[in-house]
């Protein structure tokens, strides 16, 4: 059969066998439906939140309020997309306690990210509450490294550090605005992931996307029950102890195509395995009825973090990592992956800093595997030309690199091999670990040879970084957030 892939701007085509398996987000198997009402269903949420008071309860006039919102890296920014739709019925719920908008202050969540630009906060929010904050300088993005914006507030029992905003800590009531979406970091977006990451440090941050959490037994396949995730809890608690109030969450569960599945709103540690259990019908798939040898996808250019992440080598393995870790109950011992990468050797140095200076470290003194980079980490997060760019440049932060190449390892250590195929400057993949072939029948053949013999089974993943995706798992099996055994050592 032929099938296309994504392959830098374009496309790529390969001939696969016929008995190849295709799966596609929401084709395959159909989405739960999403809600035809949002407003309706996101007000009804708000008025009941789970496990706390409704925001008209919890302000007053003079009270000061920020609500922080994820940035463009996901949940769309259609007309109907849950930033637009909640915030718009929470400034109303705000106003009619009696809150004044100069007391008001959206903050976007970029953590480790790049900040967004004024056009991208205007497709996130919107233009008319984009032009009612923006001009008055009540939207803001997150900033880790103004330190005079920034509370330490110690750290957890299990010692990790808690950094945080400060407007967010000062503030009377502060709103996180989250998408529950499968993600290989944790199980899922949202919740106390939503504040642990993006609108705290670099710091925090090395607490939980490193070695030691990311390659434990408990990371892969993807679940809500990793350290990883413990920890999101742990850091979000934390600074609720601290602030000495909850943090008043509004969350919506997403489809392929960012659309609200469900909305929930109220005290993130009652309401994430609530969120959780009807985000895990769309996410987690019981479909496939054999393990797959082979996997086959493509990746563009842009996506996802960014242009230049299906060219820059740490991303490319970083995007392939996070399908093992969503699939890997679904592939054989031996996989090997074949994905499709025009892998130029553009880094997009002025939106990724100090990426091609760690690949080039890689190459040097004695960095065998990329875990061995790992000990450099303070010393990019800590580069001062390289802050001033995520501060003035909109840069990704250093320390970003780093838990990406935390994530990357994760498909050498479950994969016989990984090919990217059609890469113009192949010496980039190898020098991070990766097998070339010009095409990927090439590929397919060679694989054959060594690893998976010649009648391997075939899972085609069409559009991998385009949609939403989802955990694939065997048709027998049955995820379950609430039962699964815990494993947080």
């Amino acid at each position: 059969m032929k099938l296309e892939f994504e392959y830098g701007q374009g496309m790529m085509s390969a001939n696969l066998p016929d008995n190849t398996d295709i799966f596609i987000p929401n084709e395959t198997v159909k989405d739960p439906p999403y809600l035809e009402d949002v407003y309706a269903a996101t007000k009804e949420s708000l008025l009941n939140p789970i496990g706390m008071a409704p925001i008209s309860t919890l302000v007053k006039e003079g009270s000061k309020v920020v609500i922080i919102f994820p940035d463009r890296v996901k949940g769309g920014t259609q007309p109907t997309a849950h930033r637009k739709v909640s915030i718009k019925l929470i400034l109303e719920h705000l106003y009619e306690s009696g809150v004044q908008k100069e007391d008001i202050h959206l903050i976007c969540s970029n953590g480790l990210h790049r900040k967004n630009t004024e056009t991208e906060i205007k497709s996130l929010l919107g233009e008319e509450i984009f032009n009612s904050f923006w001009y008055t300088h009540q939207i803001t993005n997150h900033d880790s490294e103004d330190r005079e914006n920034m509370v330490d507030l110690g750290t957890t029992k299990r010692g990790d550090p808690v950094l945080m905003n400060k407007r967010v800590f000062e503030s009377d009531l502060a709103i996180l605005i989250g998408h529950v979406q499968g993600n290989p970091y944790g199980g899922y977006s949202g919740g106390y992931k939503h504040c642990a990451t993006g609108i705290t440090h670099w710091r925090s941050i090395s607490s939980h996307h490193v070695p030691d959490v990311m390659h434990r037994k408990d990371f892969t396949p993807v679940s809500t029950h990793s350290l990883m995730r413990s920890k999101f809890d742990e850091i979000g608690m934390h600074m609720e102890k601290c602030m000495g109030k909850k943090f008043f969450c509004c969350d919506a569960v997403l489809d392929t195509y960012s659309r609200q599945i469900a909305v929930y709103s109220g005290y993130a540690k009652e309401m994430e395995p609530i969120s959780w259990k009807i985000a895990d019908e769309r996410t987690y798939v019981p479909w496939a009825e054999k393990k797959y040898d082979v996997v086959v996808f493509g990746m563009p250019q842009s996506f996802h973090y960014g242009n230049g992440m299906g060219t820059n080598p740490i991303f490319i393995m970083q995007a392939i990592s996070a399908q093992i870790i969503r699939h890997k109950r679904i592939l054989s011992d031996q996989c090997v992956i074949i994905c499709s990468s025009i892998c130029n050797g553009y880094f997009h140095d002025e939106e990724f800093p100090g990426y091609h200076e760690v690949y080039d470290l890689l190459q040097h003194n004695y960095n065998n595997v990329l875990p061995d980079l790992a000990k450099y980490g303070e010393y990019f997060a800590t580069n001062e030309e390289y802050i001033r760019k995520y501060r003035y440049s909109y840069g990704f932060h250093p320390f970003h690199a780093f838990s990406m190449i935390s994530c990357g390892h994760i498909a050498e250590m479950n994969t016989s091999a990984i090919y990217i195929v059609g890469a113009q400057e192949p010496g980039y993949a190898r020098g991070i670990g990766m097998k070339t072939r010009a095409t990927f029948e090439e590929a397919i053949e060679d694989a054959k040879k060594k690893y998976v013999g010649p009648n391997p089974n075939i899972l085609a993943l069409p559009k991998t970084f385009t949609m939403g995706a989802v955990h694939l798992m065997m048709k027998d099996e049955m995820y379950n957030h609430v039962n699964e055994g815990h494993n947080h050592g």
